[in-house]
């Protein structure tokens, strides 16, 4: 059985940072991508950012620049790295990992809020 733990949101002034982790767990296999999603109130899922198992990345262009997504291979975490951050940043932030042969499992979102 998959689990996907995240973990680092919380609320946070403009203009500063929140780092976001999310780690994956049990009968797993391969992984080829992760990456990170955002969904506010009342709005579709959006891409945030994501990297594959080769190391390639993208980026949603509002946050290019500001966010850095990065990985740990060997213990199948990706941690998003989020800096000057903006009240439309403000969302449900979820973990997205896409195994070879289980196809796509989502964590449980970690709410991410910024103030004004």
């Amino acid at each position: 059985q998959v689990q996907l733990v995240e973990s680092g949101g919380g609320l946070v002034q403009a203009g500063g940072s929140l780092r976001l982790f999310c780690a994956a767990s049990g009968s797993i296999g391969g992984i080829a991508a992760m990456g990170w999603y955002r969904q506010a109130p009342g709005k579709q899922r959006d891409l945030v950012a994501t990297i594959s198992n080769s190391g390639g990345t993208t980026y949603a262009d509002s946050v290019l620049g500001r966010f850095t997504i990065s990985r740990d291979g060997t213990k199948n975490t990706v941690y998003l790295l989020m800096n000057s951050l903006k009240p439309e940043d403000t969302a449900v932030y979820y973990c997205n990992t896409k195994f070879f042969l289980l196809g796509d499992y989502w964590g449980q979102g970690t709410q991410v809020t910024v103030s004004s």
